[in-house]
């Protein structure tokens, strides 16, 4: 008898479920999806491209919508024959500088026996080889940066839109299409890179349930077997994507995730009972993952905002989580951040989905302004912070959650 053998009692195509699969039809975006399509349509006029920044949190559908796009846009193109159209996406996690941008993109246009190294050239030269290879390519050049506000620098983000009108280019005609999941990204830019990446904006707002019960409809279509989903499964995992600062990926997650455990629990179909415990696992699976990825003055900061969240002092702006965060560096024995760094923290929190932020505007005398607040399970959280609890030291407010595990207070250590 084989070890293993092959079930096709829950999925017919489990991979529908996967973060790369492209559906035929994007659902849950139409509105977003006109606007996008009229800001491509010069490329196929033979007009140079529009400079596009898209934004909205993780999981609203903007990677999706540039890819189904673009890729409508690259077929429609090919039948015209004054159209030579290239497309190149770059992710930009883990490239934080313009340098690190230009080089990928240099080797992008180039074989793999002529790529260039990735240090040692001034970033004169890097772009001066960036502008040959672009002018080579010719045509119409769309660039998609994703997650461009990994990049520390804006040079690329001026120097990329502002190409053709500074001289550098003849033959190429480029557009760039920046997509961010930070809100604040775009406020930090210089005035002369917003006047050119943000020539033509688009927010994705959070998907509502039933968006996601749309997505979440279109992909069981094609991912499981007729029947095998009990009626509340959809709507459940589309509430809890709805609750998840409206994630599809995480909705989508959570539908796979149900759908594996009902297999591992050799049933033909899929109850409420698996979207409960898969949505368990999945959380605090993201939650260790997402802080275990801080660094120790994220730590701090978020330590800072789950205590004044347990306080009932939440929704609170940065400038008044700022005391606590204050407090807890000198217990731990370290130097506080300037408050611009402090709040770069809160921002990559609200990135993580650990975090969600709500901006309010009072006018002309308050004027607009961010509130932060946990969105996620605070029993997990407080899990899995113990070596930052152990050494700030144990507030009050995280005490019942410890499981009357020995940990130092933080009177102990005020006393100390």
């Amino acid at each position: 008898m084989p070890l293993f053998e092959r079930d096709t009692e829950i999925y017919r195509d489990r991979d529908a479920l996967r973060e790369d699969y492209q559906p035929e039809e994007l659902v849950g975006r139409d509105e977003e999806l006109r606007t996008f399509q009229a800001a491509l349509q010069p490329v196929i006029n033979g007009e140079q491209p529009n400079n596009i920044f898209l934004y909205g949190k993780t999981g609203v559908g903007k990677t999706a919508a540039s890819r189904y796009l673009l890729g409508h846009l690259r077929e429609d193109a090919s039948h015209y024959d004054d159209i030579h159209l290239t497309v190149v996406f770059l992710n930009c996690d883990g490239l934080t500088s313009s340098y690190q941008i230009a080089t990928r993109l240099v080797n992008e246009f180039r074989s793999e026996s002529n790529q260039i190294s990735t240090t040692g050239y001034p970033l004169g030269s890097v772009y001066e080889m960036l502008w040959q290879e672009l002018d080579d390519c010719g045509g119409t050049i769309i660039i998609v940066l994703d997650e461009i506000d990994h990049v520390n620098d804006d040079s690329i983000l001026y120097q990329l839109p502002r190409a053709r009108a500074n001289g550098n280019l003849d033959a190429a005609k480029v557009g760039l299409i920046g997509i961010s999941n930070d809100f604040s990204f775009r406020d930090d830019l210089s005035p002369k890179v917003k006047s050119s990446l943000c020539e033509q904006e688009i927010h994705f707002p959070a998907y509502n349930a039933k968006n996601l019960r749309a997505i979440l409809e279109q992909r069981a279509k094609v991912a499981f077997r007729e029947g095998v989903l009990a009626d509340e499964v959809i709507p459940l995992c589309a509430a809890y994507g709805a609750k998840d600062a409206g994630d599809a990926r995480q909705s989508i997650d959570l539908l796979m995730k149900a759908g594996d455990l009902a297999r591992d629990d050799d049933t033909d179909r899929i109850e409420e009972e698996h979207v409960k415990r898969g949505r368990r696992a999945l959380e605090r699976g993201r939650i260790k993952e997402g802080i275990n990825g801080l660094t120790e003055h994220g730590h701090l900061v978020l330590y800072s905002l789950l205590t004044l969240e347990l306080e009932d002092e939440t929704p609170i702006r940065s400038r008044d989580v700022r005391p606590r965060y204050t407090r807890f560096t000198e217990l731990a024995n370290r130097d506080p951040l300037v408050p611009r760094r402090m709040r770069d923290h809160l921002s990559e929190l609200a990135m993580l989905g650990i975090v969600s932020v709500t901006e309010r505007n009072e006018g002309r005398r308050g004027g607009t302004y961010r509130e932060y607040a946990l969105d996620m399970d605070v029993g997990l959280i407080v899990s899995a912070m113990r070596d930052t609890i152990e050494l700030v030291g144990v507030h009050e407010t995280v005490e019942p959650f410890l499981d009357g595990e020995k940990t130092s207070t933080l009177d102990d250590f005020i006393e100390q």
